[in-house]
């Protein structure tokens, strides 16, 4: 991965393996597919109690309403960010170059694929990047830390923009 770098033209700039790239597509199918099943389903999957959390958690029946009033509208906002960051993903890798409303949309989706991740690992504030990999956790465990890099090259970038920008 090359990291995100604010380009002259104002764009958001990273470069993607092929690897990386089909990683991203990969986690981005998963997420799609977990926002798109019915509530009833998965209701209590943890990954989505993190996405779509409980507004009131001292009262049951108030988040009960909460919920019916905010999470279909926040459902389609993270699939809106999710075909955002799949449109502007090179197939096969290669460059990404994003404006300031793509780079926030994946600023908010690998926020998502993230705390997705995280939740399925039970990642905790001791959780350590594998020294070595060896097996299925450690590469998901890996990814992680990889898209923890991703995201923070790309505020990194945010950043950079905006302060050459004033």
């Amino acid at each position: 991965m090359k990291p995100f770098r604010s380009s002259r033209g104002g764009d958001i700039v990273a470069r993607l393996e092929p690897a990386e790239a089909s990683i991203v597509g990969l986690l981005l199918d998963q997420l799609e597919q977990l926002l798109a099943a019915d509530a009833d389903d998965v209701g209590d999957d943890p990954v989505l109690v993190r996405l779509i959390p409980d507004g009131h958690r001292g009262d049951p029946e108030l988040a009960a309403d909460y919920r019916k009033l905010t999470e279909a509208s926040l459902r389609s906002g993270k699939a809106e960010d999710l075909a955002t960051v799949r449109a502007t993903l090179p197939d096969g890798g290669g460059e990404v170059r994003l404006d300031s409303d793509q780079a926030a949309a994946w600023l908010r989706s690998t926020n998502d694929l993230r705390l997705a991740l995280g939740t399925r690992l039970d990642i905790g504030e001791d959780t350590e990047p594998p020294e070595e990999i060896t097996g299925e956790e450690d590469q998901q465990l890996a990814v992680y830390y990889w898209l923890t890099a991703l995201q923070g090259s790309l505020v990194d970038a945010l950043v950079a923009g905006r302060a050459a920008r004033s």
